[in-house]
């Protein structure tokens, strides 16, 4: 049971059935067959498993240097950093061999992607530059693409790009928000912080920019043909509004406010509601 509670921990378990749920709505999109979905659902969950393992093992001396971070599996000793990388590597493996069984060879070029920018590409810029979480971005946007094109939809369908949009904006405030609450944790690791580039008051009304955007975002949805239903299409302008309600607590936010953890978790509920909205209207309210 022990051994089960650090993996979970070191997949990341929340966000890898996040990133499992987004591929879902995306499979979702394009064909209403749910149990074709399975594959590139579970896919998607173990390549994120594997890159989250992966990164924490990369990452394993700048957590033991964080409050925040050194309770983690590897910093706090209750895993050795070989088994991590086995865990990454079988999850990983495990991942792209079900995606190519799924049968869509696009969807194992964008899983490979992904994981390149992730643990290359971001994994290293955040130890060069405080804006690092802007090109890491990206790596939310390809999951919904995954599942997009395991059910045969076109890359280049403004449906999907619309989709992929919505999950960019969102994040850069779900990873500034944790600079506004962290941000001395990484200076103190001797990482790039945007603590240091901006004071706290400017990070809070920017990353408060950045939620109004995503809010907007899911605006976009029906005007591009990604719902159909009018329940759903009406659902998102209170569901908007509700997620500018809750950043608007950032612009209270002086030099010593602490950011509230709720306001986080905020910006990760509005995103799962569209996500089981997207499902639900692909599955059946679309016919109200």
């Amino acid at each position: 049971m022990n051994q089960l509670l650090l993996s979970a921990r070191l997949c990341r378990l929340p966000l890898s059935l996040f990133a499992a749920c987004s591929a879902f709505a995306g499979f979702l999109l394009v064909s209403p067959h749910v149990t074709r979905a399975l594959m590139p659902l579970t896919a998607v969950f173990l390549l994120a498993s594997g890159a989250s393992a992966l990164n924490q093992w990369q990452e394993r001396d700048l957590d033991s240097r964080m409050a925040r971070t050194r309770t983690r599996p590897l910093p706090s000793g209750s895993m050795r950093p070989g088994q991590a990388l086995l865990f990454s590597a079988f999850c990983i493996a495990a991942g792209l061999g079900i995606l190519f069984l799924s049968g869509s060879m696009t969807a194992v070029v964008l899983a490979v992607f992904c994981m390149l920018w992730y643990n290359g590409i971001y994994t290293l810029l955040k130890r060069v530059t405080a804006f690092a979480a802007v090109p890491g971005a990206l790596v939310g946007m390809i999951p919904p693409a995954i599942g997009w094109v395991s059910a045969g939809g076109n890359l280049r369908d403004r449906r999907l790009l619309v989709v992929c949009f919505l999950f960019f904006l969102w994040q850069i405030p779900h990873f500034w928000l944790q600079v506004l609450r962290h941000g001395s944790e990484y200076e103190q690791a001797g990482m790039p912080s945007l603590t240091r580039v901006f004071t706290r008051r400017q990070l809070a009304r920017i990353t408060f920019a950045w939620i109004c955007a995503a809010a907007a975002g899911c605006l976009l949805l029906p005007l591009y043909g990604s719902v159909q239903s009018r329940v759903v299409h009406f659902s998102f302008v209170p569901l908007a509004g509700w997620l500018v309600w809750r950043g608007s607590s950032l612009l209270g936010t002086n030099g010593n406010a602490p950011v509230s953890p709720v306001l986080s978790r905020s910006v990760d509920i509005y995103l799962l509601i569209i996500l089981v909205l997207l499902s639900a209207d692909c599955s059946f309210l679309r016919f109200l």
